[in-house]
């Protein structure tokens, strides 16, 4: 199951990556915004972000004007790497090289196709483990001092 979830500048962004995921077949969990009316990016990213560390979905995207504000938000919660991304080539070595497991999207800053490129790509890499394995361990055990 993926998460997502975004705030109102984002809306009809997330609506549409809604829709294309769904039409891909994977199971999406919405965690808003509802609509238009403004909301602050910082309830969602830690709603997706609290979905992804519990375990109760799988990844998490989330969408703001930038990325930024609601990625920063989702890194907030312990457990969770995300990543503003706004090509595919980063998004791919997001997840080889760093684990993430919450991707961000500026709906101001990439257009709905090059986001659905983004998706795929960040969706269908793999962890590499590895030396890679032994970095996320030490930001891990880092982040549990805290």
């Amino acid at each position: 199951m993926i998460a997502i979830g975004s705030d109102h500048a984002a809306y009809l962004f997330k609506e549409e990556i809604k829709a294309y995921l769904v039409g891909g077949g994977y199971e999406v969990q919405d965690y808003g915004a509802s609509g238009l009316e403004r909301v602050d990016y910082c309830d969602f990213g830690f709603r997706v972000g609290e979905a992804v560390a519990s375990g109760e979905c799988e990844k998490g995207i989330v969408f703001c004007g930038t990325g930024v504000g609601i990625s920063i938000s989702a890194n907030k919660v312990k457990g969770i790497r995300a990543v503003v991304c706004s090509e595919p080539y980063s998004a791919k070595l997001s997840r080889e090289h760093n684990d993430t497991n919450v991707l961000a999207l500026g709906a101001r800053v990439v257009g709905i196709e090059l986001a659905k490129m983004i998706i795929d790509a960040w969706l269908n890499a793999k962890f590499e483990g590895g030396r890679h394995g032994e970095r996320i361990r030490k930001i891990s055990q880092y982040e549990q001092m805290k």
